[in-house]
């Protein structure tokens, strides 16, 4: 999921592009999860793509920011326990997706509530909390790396759930059953990374 820097040494502030490629990879999940919602809608609505733009986008930002502010004193507690919060939330999304996948009823959950957008949004910015730790012990001008994060995965969330809605109008009733399994896939992913079983 999210990448973070290996060496553990103080050096200041990061470069422009060291930047852009830690921010391109937090926001992938948020993207992949952005085009399974674009899925399950019936029509393409804007407001619903800002939305995920600002609730991706949001808590990418507001995670490392967390993690800057817990400091390198929790860095092995929270990267221990990461990939576990991230798997069970996208496992519990996913299974959700795929019993309503299984129900007679031609409404797809196209859900955009706080409630199902805020459990997305922890689960695809996890990751971004030991980054945020990273970021203190490299001393990271914050900020700016989390304006840089957030405006990103907005930008890639909402053009996700287009994406998403333009093959979802092919598929239609398949649509929350292929978005559940790739959500159990990318749980199931994180956590076998995180586990050595993939590299």
């Amino acid at each position: 999921m999210g990448c973070c820097p290996r060496s553990t040494e103080k050096r200041g502030n990061m470069k422009i592009w060291e930047l852009l490629v830690i921010a391109a990879g937090l926001s992938m999940d948020a993207f992949a999860v952005s085009i399974c919602k674009g899925l399950s809608m019936k029509q393409m609505e804007w407001k619903n793509a800002w939305k995920a733009g600002v609730y991706f986008g949001g808590f990418q930002a507001l995670m490392p920011l967390v993690g800057y502010l817990l400091g390198v004193n929790f860095r092995e507690q929270i990267e221990t326990i990461d990939h576990w919060i991230a798997f069970v939330l996208l496992v519990i999304i996913g299974l959700n997706m795929v019993k309503e996948s299984r129900e007679e009823t031609e409404e797809l959950n196209d859900s955009f509530d706080v409630k199902t957008m805020l459990l997305l949004a922890v689960a695809t910015s996890i990751d971004a909390l030991a980054v945020g730790v990273t970021f203190a012990f490299l001393k990271v001008e914050i900020i700016p790396a989390i304006c840089l994060i957030g405006l990103i995965t907005f930008g890639l969330s909402a053009s996700g759930i287009k994406i998403g809605n333009v093959f979802g109008a092919r598929f239609k009733t398949k649509a929350e059953l292929a978005g559940g399994i790739l959500l159990i896939l990318m749980g199931s992913k994180i956590l076998l990374e995180h586990l050595g079983i993939l590299v």
